[in-house]
């Protein structure tokens, strides 16, 4: 069935109206000092004037933003009766061809039995804060107008009214671009609001050149859907489909895509399919969005598998399909898909991967799918014919955990497991640490083994740090907080070099000081309370202390968590670290070791090799060495506090060609030779590759 422009599904409405007013070029144009007020508006006090922007009770200057989002000529917004077209859907008789509008609809509701209840779904019963939706959508005098569940713009705030964008009139230069495909890639996660100091669209694109210089092939953006507020992590999001006004709007996106492609990056975009935020959620005034009676750790999961399911299932994938299609993106990182309560066959992901399949061959370019899943099940990655779910690939929280826990030596909470080197071992030649066997976090057995035999090793995508693992700390304290540069080194070299898919997380590849702390701004004070008395709930079995949880709400958490990026560059702001007196410091050393890795990644297929028969190790666990070979190239690796003959390790045999020393690095003090005698001393923190003879 074909959507026209202003068609929405609404089973649960026995009337809906069109609510719009057409917006003249001139208006065109966003003043972004008025999207920002829009989005820092309560919702419980806002309405929304004639010309149909938020206009925010609390104070005039927040309502001459509202009116400069969205006003005209006449300020009016003129009614169209929809007419059913069948299945649930509604359509705006006579409305033919794109028209650019600001606009929403008046649902009446079928019975109050259809309807959801006071509360709006289970979200409270769930454990968290219930969604806000009740009198705070806009209104023209007795009416309730809500935004379109597939709207591409909202500048006035998830609660105003939606704005249209026509895709097709940006005009792309990617013509050239061809995609990457993943196998032998490099991903560089970051959050666009703390990426930059302006947290742009714009400004990301000034700091390609960068990600191009430590050899990364695919950006990868936190999610981007318009939420709530003026700056959060993104997974709080309620329209799928709009980008976040502060961020620059759909067309912002285009550009930076399109800069990304230009500079030979792919992008793959983070999206959230698994729940909906508590704040801007009409969804369910529409239609049984949720399923009421399944539950995730966010509140009512999605309906994927009850009555009406079908065309919840469809929104998701058109969503997909969007990003891919319209916005040319390469890839989609799909969050914790061990969350989607769906019992049907196919499932979901399996539906999903066929679609996008399908595309990609139309498309001619790879496209990407990466699940973040906790299962740890091959089934993700198996493909379709052989009853898996056919995605290209999976996060892997076991490499973080045994490589975090091989560092740091912290071992609360879900890191007990990992307290060996064993662990490192099993995860670099298995790939899941936790592949049937007992996890003492879950109290139960845990995964299912990977047939490495069959299995391409880069299929996992790994980090030693990212955006959960640092944010979900309870200081969002960073690595660089704790070990030496010697110990970063070692965690660089172990995801770049190792086995599987690397991830970096953004400024980790200059030991950025900066924290990235969990930050939300709720203009609602009963979430923004809700929500820092469950971040601290949330630690008590990591056993770390709930006085240092920074409160989300506080400004100052999200500024403190913006990259300074004049410690990339050795200005004013970075730290001095341990090494030389040379001048230098640890941010710029760390950044020299990460391009020198990035080259050798690229220069010895050994690091590129997709077969786990070619991995393999060794190591002690008192004397706290660690060797990892792929094929002919040995990582020698020392966990210790203190020097290890190398004799011991290699029983004296000869060193052959040496590929990089990461002591000599970080202390730009390279050996004349590329070839040398037997290895003597392995410095403590340190890690050593070389080519065996």
């Amino acid at each position: 069935m074909t959507i026209k422009q202003f068609d929405v599904w609404a089973p649960r409405a026995s009337a809906v109206t069109l609510r719009l007013r057409e917006v003249a070029a001139s208006d065109e144009a966003v003043d972004l000092a008025a999207a920002t007020a829009a989005a820092s508006a309560d919702p419980a006090t806002t309405d929304v004037d004639a010309a149909g922007a938020g206009a925010a009770g609390a104070g005039a200057d927040a309502g001459a933003a509202g009116a400069g989002a969205g006003s005209g000529s006449d300020g009016s917004l003129r009614s169209v009766p929809m007419e059913p077209r069948g299945d649930g859907w509604w359509t705006a008789p006579g409305l033919d061809g794109f028209i650019e509008a600001d606009y929403g609809y008046v649902v009446v509701p079928a019975d109050s039995d259809n309807a959801p209840d006071d509360d709006g779904d289970s979200y409270a019963d769930a454990g968290g804060p219930g969604p806000v939706y009740d009198a705070v959508a806009p209104s023209v005098g007795d009416e309730q107008v809500l935004p379109d569940p597939r709207s591409r713009r909202q500048p006035a705030g998830v609660h105003g009214l939606s704005r249209s964008y026509d895709p097709t009139t940006f005009t792309w230069h990617d013509q050239a671009w061809k995609g990457r495909q993943l196998a032998g890639g490099e991903i560089y996660e970051l959050h666009l609001g703390t990426f930059t100091p302006s947290g742009t669209l714009d400004a990301a694109i000034e700091k390609l050149d960068h990600l191009v210089s430590i050899g990364v092939d695919f950006v990868e953006l936190l999610p981007v859907n318009a939420f709530n507020g003026t700056h959060n992590w993104g997974y709080d999001g309620v329209l799928w489909f709009a980008v976040h006004e502060l961020y620059g709007g759909p067309e912002g996106y285009q550009r930076f895509v399109d800069a990304c492609h230009s500079a030979g990056l792919g992008v793959i975009q983070d999206v959230v399919y698994n729940h909906l935020g508590p704040s801007g959620n009409y969804l369910p005034l529409y239609g049984p969005y949720l399923n009421d009676a399944a539950a995730n750790t966010w509140g009512s999961a999605i309906n994927l598998d009850g009555p009406d399911s079908a065309e919840v299932r469809r929104y998701i994938i058109d969503n997909a399909l969007m990003w891919l299609n319209d916005y040319h993106v390469d890839g989609l990182r799909l969050d914790a898909v061990h969350a989607l309560h769906d019992s049907s066959d196919p499932h979901l992901l399996a539906e999903l991967s066929t679609e996008v399949d399908a595309l990609s061959s139309f498309l001619g370019r790879p496209l990407t799918l990466i699940a973040e899943s906790d299962l740890n099940d091959p089934v993700m990655f198996t493909p379709r014919e052989s009853a898996g779910y056919g995605l290209t690939g999976q996060w892997s929280d076991d490499f973080h955990h045994a490589v975090h826990v091989a560092l740091t030596r912290e071992t609360t909470g879900y890191y007990e497991d990992f307290d060996s080197l064993a662990a490192l071992g099993k995860v670099l030649t298995e790939g899941f640490f936790h592949n049937g066997t007992y996890s003492s976090f879950r109290e139960k057995n845990h995964g299912k083994p990977i047939d490495t035999d069959h299995t391409s090793s880069w299929r996992l995508v790994v980090a030693n740090q990212n955006h959960d693992q640092i944010g979900n700390r309870a200081t969002g304290d960073r690595l660089t907080a704790s070990l030496t540069d010697g110990q970063l080194a070692i965690a660089a070299v172990l995801t770049l070099l190792g086995p599987f898919t690397p991830m970096l997380f953004m400024g980790e590849e200059w030991a950025a000081s900066t924290p990235w702390q969990f930050f939300t701004s709720h203009p609602e004070p009963e979430l923004g309370e809700a929500t820092a008395k469950g971040r601290i709930a949330e630690f008590a079995k990591m056993g770390w202390d709930e006085a240092s949880v920074p409160d989300p709400q506080e400004l100052s958490t999200f500024e403190n968590s913006k990259l300074d990026w004049r410690e990339a560059e050795g200005g004013a702001g970075a730290s001095s670290g341990s090494g030389s007196g040379s001048g230098e410091t640890r941010h710029t050393k760390l950044l020299r070791l990460y391009r020198e890795l990035a080259v050798l990644r690229r220069e010895a297929p050994e690091f590129t090799d997709p077969r786990f028969t070619q991995v393999s190790v060794r190591f002690d666990e008192a004397a706290r060495w660690f060797e990892l070979r792929r094929g002919d190239i040995s990582i020698l690796i020392n966990f210790a506090d203190a020097p290890v003959d190398a004799a011991t390790i290699d029983a004296g045999a000869a060193a052959g060609e040496l590929l990089l020393a990461t002591a000599d690095v970080l202390a730009d003090a390279r050996p004349a030779t590329s070839t040398r005698p037997p290895l003597g001393t392995l410095p403590a923190h340190s890690a050593t590759v070389y080519r065996r003879p």
